[in-house]
């Protein structure tokens, strides 16, 4: 696309939906307010997800092709920007999905697909107790590990059990290279939560939760856990995957209550979202979907088969206004990861963009100015 374009319709700011027209090219000329504006649209800035393994029927493990077929599936869904997130396999595995990744971000992206600013390593520095889903291949962040992962030069967040030997070297090694650091699929306790979290922001780092309360236990009065040190942290970002499955209401309303402005929404989807129910796989093991809901052949939850817009919808269901909730997919995740050029309606940030309708359903998608979904596709 050349030249500039104009959107009309209602913009969802940081303090409110009102009238406005939004012109741009690659990057965002102008966001003006009117008196009133044609339609029922509404222009959100585009959603970040930075946490999604699959879609579309890829998955980061497969390598380039993989990652091009979920980049185009929840490009369509209104995500402008992810991260392919690898899952917990043999090391030489691992090292190949951050080589599929590093492949399509040089070949320049995926045409009609979302942006790919780099990867998230969920695995294999994880806990064996707390695997979850996850193939039982986990691994020692090893200083010679980590700088293997992250000589790759795609890592820009990463999962760790804080519990493992090595944890905090390993944490303080991705914080310095600007990795996001996100703790998950962990037993460890709350103090040793609370401990990993100063030090990485001491350095200068980024938290997160990985997916919270997943993989991580709950909380209780004498026994807060992973959880109760997230939420208690005031500079950790907390992922939640609201699909209905994973986060019990009441859990999710403590999260964005205890934590303003520090919750994101992910997606943590598997390749069979977009496809329907039947059967798929998830790092070579069997998975079944049925009622929006992925699960092993013995009932554990195997990621989810969410998009964002889903869960844009979800969170307007659960009474968030709709500001908020368009802050938790595109401002907040920004902010996890350090993209300064990104995830609001300001300009001369990039032209990421979502048009809703009435319903919340999508009906155009623009990556850096391109259309990737127009209405009526």
């Amino acid at each position: 696309m050349t030249g500039e374009r104009t959107l009309r319709g209602h913009l969802v700011l940081p303090g409110g939906v009102v009238p406005g027209e939004v012109r741009f090219g690659r990057y965002l000329e102008a966001v003006t307010p009117l008196e009133d504006a044609p339609g029922d649209l509404y222009i959100l800035p585009g959603f970040i997800d930075t946490h999604v393994h699959g879609g579309g029927g890829g998955d980061t493990m497969d390598g380039p092709g993989g990652i091009a077929a979920l980049a185009r599936l929840h490009a369509r869904h209104g995500t402008t920007t992810l991260l392919p997130t690898t899952i917990t396999n043999p090391w030489e595995a691992v090292l190949a999905a951050l080589r599929g990744v590093r492949e399509v971000m040089e070949a320049g992206g995926v045409p009609g697909g979302a942006d790919l600013p780099g990867a998230h390593l969920e695995g294999p520095f994880l806990s064996p107790g707390r695997l979850g889903a996850q193939p039982p291949h986990p691994r020692l962040p090893t200083p010679e590990r980590v700088a293997e992962v992250l000589a790759s030069g795609v890592v820009r967040a990463v999962t760790l059990a804080p519990e493992l030997e090595g944890a905090t070297r390993a944490a303080l090694a991705f914080a310095r290279a600007g990795v996001r650091v996100g703790v998950g699929h962990t037993r460890a306790d709350a103090e040793t939560v609370a401990a990993l979290l100063h030090a990485v922001h001491a350095a200068g780092g980024r938290t997160a939760a990985t997916h919270l309360y997943n993989a991580m236990g709950g909380i209780e009065g004498r026994l807060p856990g992973p959880a109760g040190a997230l939420l208690a942290d005031h500079h950790a970002f907390l992922e939640v995957i609201l699909d209905g499955h994973h986060v019990h209401p009441t859990a999710f309303h403590l999260a964005r209550r205890a934590a303003p402005g520090r919750v994101l929404l992910v997606s943590d989807a598997m390749r069979a979202a977009g496809l329907g129910e039947g059967e798929s796989d998830l790092g070579g093991q069997r998975v079944t979907v049925r009622g929006g809901r992925a699960t092993l052949p013995d009932g554990t939850l195997a990621g989810s088969v969410l998009t964002l817009d889903r869960a844009l919808r979800h969170a307007r269901a659960a009474g968030v206004p709709l500001p908020e909730a368009s802050a938790m997919l595109s401002a907040v995740p920004a902010a996890s990861l350090g993209l300064t050029d990104r995830g609001r309606l300001v300009p001369g940030l990039r032209s990421d963009l979502v048009v809703l309708d009435r319903a919340l359903e999508v009906r155009e998608v623009h990556v850096a100015g391109q259309p990737v979904l127009g209405k009526g596709d």
